[in-house]
């Protein structure tokens, strides 16, 4: 058997109610080139009967419930393709969204990330993005910090560079892909196509962004994470130290209304430090 161009990975862990809508709109692709990988992240609902309505999948399904990363980076290491591609499992492609991306790399074989704009549906009522939400090509770094631009679902990553970067860091349980998208735009430049190619599902109750209070906790674990890996040009530590200090006042409010001041005070203390940072001179 030839090698698959592009590696389609799904996470999935007790989504078997819309898994195989999920899996549907990847097979019905007008572009053929590609292996579909269902990662199984312990479910115990009905997720393997859903999979077995389609033998050409291959399957993995881990022992008990690790995180999204864990399961994603499992897909990664069986992956055959030179492109990985992922989906949600409660988000859907449009037929096109292959076949735009891959047209788009073969036109610019410098490319190593390609992203496509989405429509987003929340209680399945279509709602509008925010400006801040607004998505661009090119150097992005700087328009990753505040948050995520670009949608897991979205992205064609070359498997080489993704590689490379270390794939999803499995210590996060959320703001995952916001920690990803930065180790990688620090380096290498993204495409945006501005057509809407995927489908993203939100606003039910296992959402993992509805889960966690304070997300910018893990956001700011991610921007130090990057400063003490001390490999940023010094526009790009300035960016990083700037948001790091601006999420800290974020969750210091947050922690003083809620009168968690153990909390409030480690994230007092840490802003003061990079403070002092931003004013210091790259060595």
């Amino acid at each position: 058997m030839p090698r698959p161009l592009i590696s389609v990975i799904i996470p999935t862990f007790n989504r078997g109610h819309c898994l195989e809508e999920s899996i549907r709109s990847v097979r019905d692709q007008n572009f053929p080139d590609f292996e579909l990988i269902v990662v199984d992240d312990g479910s115990v609902d009905n997720t393997i009967e859903v999979v077995n309505q389609f033998p050409d999948i291959r399957f993995i399904r881990l022992d008990k419930n690790r995180g999204v990363s864990f399961a994603r980076n499992c897909g990664l290491k069986q992956a055959q393709g030179d492109w990985i591609a992922f989906l949600d499992s409660d988000d859907l492609w449009k037929k096109g969204k292959l076949q735009a991306q891959v047209q788009w790399v073969n036109q610019h074989p410098d490319c190593y990330a390609v992203y496509t704009d989405e429509i987003w549906v929340r209680n399945g009522v279509r709602v509008n993005q925010m400006k801040k939400h607004q998505k661009y090509s090119g150097e992005i770094f700087q328009y990753c910090l505040p948050l995520c631009i670009v949608s897991p679902s979205s992205v064609l990553l070359r498997t080489k560079m993704l590689n490379e970067v270390g794939g999803f860091d499995e210590s996060m349980l959320v703001c995952e892909d916001y920690d990803l998208w930065l180790r990688i735009a620090k380096q290498y430049p993204f495409h945006f196509i501005d057509e809407k190619l995927i489908v993203k599902r939100g606003g039910h109750a296992d959402q993992l962004s509805s889960k966690f209070w304070g997300m910018d906790r893990w956001r700011v674990y991610a921007l130090e994470k990057l400063l003490k890996e001390n490999r940023l040009n010094e526009e790009q530590r300035d960016g990083v130290v700037a948001m790091l200090i601006e999420k800290c006042r974020v969750l210091i409010l947050g922690y003083s209304k809620r009168g968690k001041i153990q909390d409030e005070e480690y994230y007092r203390a840490l802003a003061a430090r990079y403070s002092c940072l931003l004013r210091m001179p790259q060595k």
